[in-house]
C-alpha cells in the first residue's frame, strides 16, 4: 500500500510517501508558522516523485490531532481535498500515537518502559495520552480493535508525577516501571517530574515518516468519500479566538 502521510498538528510541518509501511520520501520543516505554505509545496514535490516512480498513492493519512487548530485544519483541508481528487480514502492517526513511533526510533526501551508524549497545551498543560498497548482490556470499548482506536488524548496540568498517574491515564501501582516523556510539551515538565524513573527524551517531533506503518494498521478505519465531508480533526478543545491587536481588525 502506498500511502500520502500528512503531519501539520504542531510547529512542524511535514510530508512523507510511505510504502508498505516504510518511508519512501519526506519533505519537512522545523520552523513553524509556514504550514499553508509549505505543505502545498511539499505535496506537489512528492507527487511528482511518486508519478516518476510509478506509485500510484492508495490512501492519505493524516495526523488528526490533538495539536495546534490551525495546523490541524490546514492538514484536514488539504488532505479532504486530496482524496476527492486522487478518489482515495482518508485514513486518521492520533498524533500522540505518530510521537510514539517517533521515540521508539530514539530511545532503547526497557520491557518496563511506559511512553508519555506529551503535546504543548500552553502553561503547564499537555495533551497526552497512555499507548494502546498500555490500556487495560476493561477500558477498551468491545467494539474497537487495535486496528481502529479511539483518539484517548487528555489535557492534563502537570504538576508533579501524581497528575499523570491517574487510573484514566498511566493507571497506578505500576512499580519499577520507566516513564519517558517526550515532544514539544515536555521540557517544561522535567522541574516537576523530579523522580529518577522519569526520563525526558529531547528532539522528539511527530514526522509523517513515521505514519506509514499506522497507517497500514489502520486502514479497517479509513474514512470513505460519502464520511469524507463529515470528518472534523480532534481538537480536544475548542478554539477560542483572541481579541485582535492589529489596527482596523478590533470589533
Amino acid at each position: 500500500m502506498t500511502v500520502l502521510c500528512i503531519e501539520t498538528s504542531t510547529s512542524v510541518c511535514s510530508a512523507a510517501i510511505c510504502k508498505d509501511g516504510v518511508p519512501v520520501k519526506q519533505c519537512i520543516s522545523l520552523e513553524g508558522g509556514n504550514h499553508a505554505r509549505l505543505l502545498p509545496r511539499y505535496i506537489e514535490e512528492l507527487l511528482a516523485f511518486a508519478r516518476e516512480q510509478g506509485l500510484a498513492i492508495e490512501a492519505v493519512s493524516l495526523s488528526e490531532g490533538p495539536g495546534s487548530y490551525t495546523g490541524l485544519r490546514i492538514g484536514t483541508s488539504t488532505a479532504k481535498g486530496l482524496c476527492y481528487g486522487l478518489d482515495v480514502p482518508l485514513i486518521p492517526i492520533p498524533t500522540l500515537d505518530i510521537l510514539c513511533e517517533a521515540a521508539k526510533t530514539a530511545v532503547s526501551l526497557q520491557p518496563s518502559a511506559i511512553l508519555i508524549p506529551m503535546i504543548d497545551a500552553r502553561r503547564m498543560e499537555v495533551y497526552t495520552e497512555v499507548p494502546s498497548d498500555k490500556v487495560p482490556s476493561d477500558q477498551v470499548p468491545s467494539d474497537q480493535v487495535p486496528s481502529t482506536k479511539v483518539n484517548r488524548a487528555q489535557a492534563v496540568v502537570v504538576e508533579g508525577e501524581e497528575s499523570l498517574l491517574t487510573p484514566s491515564l498511566l493507571g497506578e501501582g505500576r512499580e519499577g516501571a520507566s516513564y519517558y516523556y517526550f515532544g514539544d510539551g515536555a521540557a517544561k515538565c522535567q522541574s516537576v517530574l523530579t523522580s529518577p524513573n522519569w526520563h525526558f527524551v529531547p528532539g522528539i517531533v511527530p514526522e509523517a515518516q513515521y505514519m506509514g506503518a499506522l497507517a497500514e494498521s489502520r486502514q479497517p478505519s479509513a474514512i470513505s468519500h460519502q464520511q469524507l465531508a463529515y470528518y472534523e480533526p480532534y481538537y480536544l478543545k475548542e478554539f477560542i479566538a483572541a481579541q485582535s491587536h492589529v489596527k482596523g481588525l478590533k470589533s
